[in-house]
């Protein structure tokens, strides 16, 4: 179990949602909404946390809310996307579609043929 709201920080509520759009990296989400966090968890997991708190939000329905209920809602959602990745690996949660669709114990399906690397790197040879 995570329990990432223990030691919180207080939040501005103040039109929480447009101060949310303007950031771009992953530590300025949890500075705003005072979700403690462990660098290295974050090192390793920030675009899956970033992209699940994504899914979570675009769920909710904020119209017509308070801004502090917004911020409260959206600190659990952060919080919950962060101990998503938190207790387990990034691979077991395959947020982002090109992990969805790749399932490491499927063979290649036939006429998506693999092209090794090493046959992009050879001189092409004249005749």
């Amino acid at each position: 179990m995570c329990r990432c709201s223990a030691d919180s920080s207080p939040v501005d509520v103040k039109d929480i949602l447009n101060r949310l759009k303007s950031l771009s990296a992953a530590e300025e989400f949890f500075e705003a909404l005072g979700v403690p966090y462990d660098p290295k968890v974050l090192d390793v997991s920030r675009l899956h946390i970033m992209k699940r708190m994504g899914q979570y939000l675009a769920a909710e329905d904020f119209s017509h809310l308070p801004d502090r209920v917004i911020a409260a809602r959206a600190r659990a959602i952060l919080e919950r996307a962060y101990c998503d990745f938190a207790t387990s690996a990034p691979l077991s949660h395959r947020v982002f579609k090109v992990l969805k669709d790749h399932n490491p114990n499927r063979p290649v399906t036939p006429g998506r043929t693999v092209v090794p690397l090493d046959s992009f790197l050879k001189p092409f040879e004249k005749k």
